[in-house]
């Protein structure tokens, strides 16, 4: 299927060990046809494990309090049932703030293809109920608004006032408005955002961060000492597919990876970034570019990110995974000084998730472990990491959903 702007999102099969042609109008089928495995998870301050997934065209949340051996019975998010996008890089997410509100938010799929509204509702008791869901996005076209990000401040405001602030990105086509036919090979996909200063009672309205993004790869966020760091695939000059990272409180457009991958489409293939508590930002990434391929880390140094990209202090990129096994669509978490990294690998039968866990903010790495297999379909790896516990979530088709103990095994 063509953009109607002449761009063409290419599937993983014109990639080297990735998964089977398809498009987007199939993707959205094989979402109607099975079981929505795409989950959202994430660990409070407390140490509870919470999900966020569909069930019969709802929204639900529950938690755990033993380590995912069980859960509470689930709340529905979704008053009513609606179409939520939860399919590989488009799934809900779910986050807990230090005053304790649950913030979830997803993708509506309006019907058409590549078409959706950003939702979002949260819940002030403790997830035994929650607000009516709203629409983050001030542009109402049925057009693309999609692949939405989630992080919320963890530091209290002050003493007095436990409101924590909330931000949400998603890739945004309603700069295509009014454009004259692709006169251009960049994109009229952008990032844009919405910011709450009060726990996500209200949110600012909409503003751009980034013209010319990626059409269909997962952003992501996390929220530093400076405010939230937005991740995302970008365009840059003709038509390079690296990443990119910004301050969401107006910082510039800084250009991470340099892997100089061409292509004239969407892989399908986001990444993710995590800080940890020295301040350092930790991107994973996939890539097919002309100066490397596969699955990779970097460690970004604490920094003034209102600076040139080439100011930055970063490592080397760190190869994940095995590219034979289709390695891909890497996830990390951080908290303190542990660091954590959760892949998936296919080997032609099976399905495994990997995860690597370092202790030293991401200077030193045990050896990675393979942790589950499953027989048939499986959701990506999802780690979760606080100071007494490393986790991945796993949802597969045959096997159900699996919450993964990570061993503490030191370089």
């Amino acid at each position: 299927m063509r953009w109607r702007n002449g761009w063409l999102c290419v599937s993983m099969a014109l990639l080297p060990a990735m998964a089977m042609a398809q498009t987007h109008a199939e993707h959205q089928a094989r979402a109607a046809e099975k079981p929505a495995l795409a989950v959202g998870a994430a660990l409070d301050g407390e140490g509870r494990l919470w999900l966020a997934r569909v069930e019969n065209r709802l929204l639900v949340v529950s938690h755990s309090t033993d380590g995912g051996r069980s859960f509470s019975p689930p709340v529905a998010v979704t008053p009513q049932p609606e179409a939520v996008t939860a399919d590989a890089e488009n799934r809900p997410k779910i986050a807990v703030g230090a005053d304790g509100i649950v913030h979830v938010t997803w993708t509506q799929n309006l019907g058409k293809p590549m078409t959706g509204h950003i939702r979002y509702a949260r819940s002030t008791d403790g997830g035994r109920s929650f607000s009516l869901p709203v629409i983050l996005n001030d542009d109402r076209q049925v057009i693309s608004h999609r692949f939405d990000a989630l992080a919320v401040d963890d530091q209290r405001k002050s003493l007095w006032d436990g409101r924590g602030r909330v931000a949400v990105a998603w890739l945004d086509a309603r700069g295509r408005s009014g454009r004259t036919a692709n006169k251009s090979p960049q994109t009229d996909v952008g990032v844009y955002a919405a910011l709450s200063q009060d726990g996500g009672a209200r949110f600012a309205p909409n503003h751009r961060v980034a013209d010319h993004s990626c059409q269909c790869c997962r952003t992501a966020l996390t929220w530093t000492a400076a405010g939230p760091i937005a991740f995302w695939r970008h365009v840059f000059g003709r038509n390079i597919r690296d990443f990119a990272i910004a301050d969401l409180n107006g910082g510039p457009v800084l250009r991470v990876t340099d892997d100089e991958w061409e292509i004239d489409g969407c892989p399908h293939h986001g990444g993710g970034i995590a800080v940890d508590g020295r301040g350092n930002l930790h991107i994973v990434w996939f890539t097919n570019g002309e100066k490397r391929k596969g699955i990779f880390h970097r460690r970004i140094a604490q920094t003034d990110f209102s600076k040139s990209a080439s100011r930055l202090d970063m490592s080397a990129p760190l190869p994940l995974g095995d590219p034979a096994r289709q390695a891909g669509h890497p996830a990390v978490v951080a908290q303190g000084d542990r660091v954590l990294l959760a892949w998936r690998e296919f080997d032609g039968r099976r399905f495994s998730a990997w995860a690597m866990l370092s202790h030293d903010a991401g200077a030193t790495w045990a050896p990675p472990r393979k942790l589950a297999e499953a027989a048939q379909q499986a959701d990506y790896a999802l780690p979760l990491v606080d100071a007494q516990q490393a986790l991945v979530v796993w949802n597969t088709a045959a096997e159900g959903l699996r919450v993964l103990p990570v061993a503490e095994g030191r370089p």
